[in-house]
């Protein structure tokens, strides 16, 4: 297979990919504290013993006879603590509480595709949708007075027909539903509980933000991208009517204290805050909470490349620690001059690669930012087919190149790794470049980077096999508060 070098900007797309946070114009307490400080891990501080604790977790939905698509720990966790518990709290609702402008979708769509990613069946309700469905998109700010009860009939009406279709979402199998909603006081939080009631577990999830740029910023963002206005064009009207909207739900606002809850406050930049939880336990819950410690909305680009051709790619083989061919090593000098001046303002950037020769080889022209090697990055594992071309498999082993063919998301190697074995190490990697605020260049395989794509774009986990991620083709994802945004650089043709 030859390549020949081509110009990085001569062959580059650009898209948005995964869900956008924004929606478009079409449409003194006690309990557990974790404290984060700039680019640390975050610290756990116990305050308090008396905490009451979740009953258990999530898993399998007893209408549902297969496995879940999560696999070995992930499933083994929260399948034995799921099926000890009553019906009722095996399912789990997880309700946003917090002003307008205060990152609520955001955090809502970036749980929503973690879970997802993970393999639980995950959906997002927002409680916006249902009532410009119902009511239109013209409602002024008197619509959200506290004292205005047709109004408080009104979105308490189009909460419960949203709560109803989450129910018979989770009835048909569905397990994690994100409640997305002001939900601002105790009566209306009450009202949910009670609606809950032998249907699932709530989790209330609060966010909190107190700093005055970001909640600018963000009702810069409502009111160019809400549905609400996109009929207006004065911006200061909009702008007026917002700010008046946001005054109402300010008047009658209460945080949360009841029940189990995460409580996020001022976290969303990045440069510390605090995330308090109460009455939490279980495994899926653990996760949730680990995950949104390390989210944040810094803008920075993740790079994901393939090693350089190897000599595997060239004779069919799968697995194996070969080094690269001549053209993979043209294809690092290529990666190098490339990253250079993508990152050529950068100081704190970092290039991840697996412990296989071919990605350091990849790496090795790199010379600014530190190398990390992770055992994770590390191709699918292939077994006893490690070394073998898929045609020596099919004539040795038809049974298990047929199995493989008819299910290459659960099919595993014997001795080896299956998609959802390799999406189930990867998970500390996404929980590390979540948390990292500088850029990352990961050089890593087909089958990593997949898994690794599927997540940002929130790709189901049955399309995760057959993601195109060709050779020598950089693709770069901006992660920032307005979404995901896609673009891939061919650095090299093929002959």
């Amino acid at each position: 297979m030859g390549t020949t070098p081509k110009s990085p900007e001569a062959r580059m797309s650009s898209r948005s990919i995964g869900t956008d946070p924004s929606t478009p114009r079409y449409e003194d307490h006690q309990g557990l504290f974790v404290n984060r400080s700039v680019g640390n891990s975050p610290k756990l501080l116990r305050i308090s013993s008396d905490i009451s604790m979740l009953d258990g977790d999530l898993g399998l939905n007893d209408k549902r006879e297969d496995m879940p698509e999560a696999t070995g720990a992930v499933a083994a966790a929260a399948v034995s603590e799921r099926m000890l518990l009553p019906k009722e709290r095996r399912q789990l609702a997880i309700v946003l509480v917090g002003l307008p402008a205060r990152g609520k979708t955001f955090t809502a769509v970036k749980l929503t595709r973690y879970l997802r990613w993970l393999g639980h069946d995950t959906k997002h309700f927002n409680v916006g949708k249902y009532r410009r469905l119902k009511h239109g998109c013209t409602q002024a700010a008197d619509f959200f007075r506290g004292d205005n009860q047709e109004g408080v009939d009104a979105r308490n009406e189009v909460a419960i027909l949203a709560m109803e279709d989450m129910f018979s979402w989770m009835d048909a199998g569905g397990q994690i539903g994100v409640f997305d909603a002001t939900n601002s006081t105790k009566e209306r939080r009450n009202l949910i509980l009670k609606l809950a009631e032998d249907k699932c577990k709530v989790i209330f999830l609060e966010t909190i933000c107190k700093d005055q740029s970001i909640i600018d910023r963000n009702i810069n963002l409502k009111i160019q991208q809400s549905p609400d206005y996109a009929d207006q064009t004065d911006y200061n009207v909009a702008l007026k009517d917002f700010k008046a909207r946001l005054e109402n739900y300010e008047k009658v606002y209460e945080t949360v204290d009841e029940g189990s809850y995460i409580k996020m406050i001022d976290t969303v930049t990045g440069q510390g805050g605090q995330i308090q939880i109460n009455a939490i336990s279980g495994y899926l819950p653990g996760r949730i909470v680990f995950f949104l410690v390390n989210t944040h909305i810094t803008p920075r680009p993740i790079f994901l490349t393939r090693h350089g051709e190897s000599m595997y790619n060239l004779t069919g083989q799968i697995g194996g620690d070969p080094p690269l061919s001549d053209a993979g090593e043209q294809y690092a000098i290529q990666l190098a001059s490339f990253i250079g001046k993508q990152l050529k303002s950068e100081v704190t950037a970092s290039i991840w690669t697996s412990t296989l020769q071919r990605t350091s080889l990849t790496a090795h022209h790199i010379v600014r930012f530190p190398k990390v090697q992770w055992r994770a990055l590390d191709e699918i594992n292939a077994g006893i087919c490690d070394g073998m071309t898929y045609e020596e498999i099919g004539k040795k082993m038809p049974d298990e190149y047929l199995a493989r063919k008819l299910d290459k998301l659960r099919y595993r190697y014997p001795r080896g790794e299956s998609y959802l074995d390799v999406i189930q190490r990867l998970e500390p990697v996404i929980i590390e470049l979540e948390r990292q605020r500088a850029p990352v260049v990961v050089i890593a395989h087909q089958a990593v980077l997949r898994s690794l794509y599927a997540y940002f774009a929130d790709k189901p986990l049955k399309e995760i096999p057959h993601i195109e991620v060709p050779l020598h083709t950089v693709i770069e994802i901006q992660m920032g508060v307005t979404g995901i945004q896609e673009k891939r650089y061919k650095l090299m043709e093929d002959n």
